[in-house]
C-alpha cells in the first residue's frame, strides 16, 4: 500500500480516463458493422472491456514487482526468445500459406483465446533491451570518440535490434518497422555516445531516407508499383483522383473529421462507420471520435496522451539513473510515435500505415503491452523516490 500512495498521477489517471474513452468509443464505432454482419452489437464493447481490466491488472502486478526483476538477464532473455520465434514464424507462414495474410500482411498469431501480435512485444522488448545494454556500457561508451570503436561495443545488440526490424519490415509493417527503429534511434541519442556521433547518424539516416523516398516515387520499380504500400503512398497525395481504388479510406476519413466539426454530430450518430470505413474500431478510430465527438473530443483524447508523454520525458530529465530514463524516454517515443502515425495518416499528412492509436483502438495485444509499460515506468519512478527518501 505505501508504494500505491506514492505513485505517479499524472500517468495514471489519463491512462485510466483513456481507457474509459477507448470503451466506448470501440462500441460505438463497431455496433452497427457487428449488427449487419449478424453478430451481437456488444461483441467488441465485452472484449474491450476485457482487455482494459486485464490490462489495469497486468499494469498493477508490473508495478508492484521489485525493480531487479525488471532488469532480470534471464528473464529478458526469454522474451527476447519469444519476440524473435513468434516473428520468425509469422514470416514463415505468410510465405509458406499466403492466404494467412490479412491487407497483405501477416502480423498475428490465433491461439484461440486471443490473438497475438508479436509487434507489441517486440516494442517493449526492444525499450527493456536497449536500456539495459546501452547503461551497462555507459562508462565505456561515454569514451569513445570514433564511429568504429562505438559499433565495436554495440555490434552484438544491434544484430538482435536490426534483426528484430527486418522481420517486422518483411511482414510487411512499414508502419511497425519504422516505430521501432525511432525508439532505437531516440534511446542510442540519449545514451552516453557523444553527441557528435549522433548527429553524424541522424543526418546520414535522414538523407538516406529522404533519398529513397524520392528515388522510388520518381522511378518506382515494376514490382513496387503493385506494392499494396506504395498505392497508400500514392492516395496520400492524390486521394480524391485516386477515390475509387487505395484512396477511398483516406477520402472517407476526411469526409468523417468535416462532418465532425467543433462538437460533433452527437455518440453513436457517425455515417462514415455504417460501411464507408474499413475497420472503424481499429485504424480509423479517431475518423469516428472526430466526427460523433468533434475537435472537442479529438483534443480531450490527444490532451490526455500529451500529459503522459510528456509526464515521461520529464521524469526521464529529471531521473539520475540512466537505465530508468532510457525506459522512460523508449516508452514515451512507442506511444508518440504510433500517436503521430495513426493521426498523421487519418489527415493525409503520411500514408496509411495500420498503426492503432493507443488505449483508444480496439485490440488486446497493444492495450496488454502499453499497459505493462506503464506500469514498468510507474515502478521505476516510484521506486526511486523510496530510494531518494532513504537517503534524506
Amino acid at each position: 500500500m505505501k508504494k500505491l500512495r506514492k505513485i505517479d498521477l499524472w500517468i495514471v489517471v489519463p491512462y485510466i480516463l483513456l481507457l474509459g474513452i477507448g470503451i466506448v468509443m470501440v462500441y460505438s464505432a463497431s455496433f452497427y458493422n457487428a449488427l449487419v454482419a449478424g453478430g451481437k452489437t456488444d461483441q467488441y464493447l465485452i472484449k474491450q472491456a476485457i482487455y482494459a481490466v486485464l490490462g489495469l491488472f497486468l499494469c498493477y502486478i508490473t508495478f508492484m514487482l521489485k525493480e531487479k526483476i525488471l532488469k532480470n538477464q534471464r528473464i529478458l532473455s526469454i522474451v527476447m526468445l519469444i519476440t524473435v520465434l513468434s516473428l520468425f514464424y509469422l514470416l514463415a507462414r505468410a510465405y509458406l500459406v499466403p492466404s494467412s495474410r490479412i491487407n497483405g500482411a501477416s502480423a498475428w498469431i490465433n491461439l484461440g483465446f486471443f490473438n497475438f501480435q508479436p509487434l507489441e512485444l517486440s516494442k517493449l522488448f526492444l525499450i527493456m533491451f536497449l536500456a539495459l545494454v546501452l547503461t551497462n556500457k555507459q562508462n565505456r561508451l561515454i569514451k569513445k570518440q570514433g564511429w568504429r570503436e562505438v559499433f565495436r561495443e554495440v555490434f552484438q545488440p544491434l544484430i538482435v535490434v536490426g534483426s528484430i526490424i527486418i522481420m517486422v519490415l518483411l511482414q510487411p509493417d512499414i508502419g511497425g518497422a519504422l516505430i521501432l527503429s525511432l525508439i532505437t534511434l531516440v534511446l542510442v541519442s540519449s545514451s552516453t555516445i557523444p553527441g557528435r556521433l549522433i548527429a553524424e547518424l541522424s543526418g546520414t539516416l535522414l538523407v538516406l531516407f529522404t533519398s529513397m523516398i524520392v528515388v522510388i516515387t520518381k522511378f518506382p520499380p515494376g514490382f513496387v508499383k503493385h506494392n499494396y504500400a506504395y498505392q497508400r503512398f500514392l492516395a496520400m497525395q492524390h486521394p480524391f483522383l485516386l477515390e475509387q481504388k487505395a484512396g477511398a479510406q483516406l477520402v472517407n476519413s476526411f469526409y468523417a473529421i468535416s462532418n465532425g466539426g467543433i462538437f460533433g454530430v452527437g455518440l453513436g450518430n457517425s455515417i462514415q462507420k455504417r460501411g464507408y470505413l474499413p475497420e472503424p474500431h481499429t485504424d480509423f478510430i479517431m475518423s469516428i471520435v472526430s466526427e460523433e465527438l468533434g475537435f472537442v473530443g479529438v483534443a480531450l483524447i490527444l490532451g490526455l496522451l500529451l500529459i503522459m508523454i510528456l509526464r515521461m520525458i520529464s521524469l526521464g530529465f529529471r531521473s539520475k539513473k540512466t537505465y530508468n530514463s532510457l525506459v522512460y524516454y523508449g516508452v514515451a517515443t512507442m506511444i508518440l510515435a504510433q500517436i503521430i502515425l495513426n493521426v498523421g495518416g487519418l489527415l493525409g499528412l503520411i500514408p496509411l500505415t495500420g498503426v492503432t492509436l493507443p488505449f483508444i483502438s480496439y485490440g488486446g495485444s497493444s492495450m496488454l503491452i502499453l499497459s505493462v509499460a506503464l506500469g514498468i515506468v510507474l515502478n521505476l519512478e516510484t521506486t526511486a523516490k523510496f530510494e531518494k527518501m532513504k537517503k534524506r
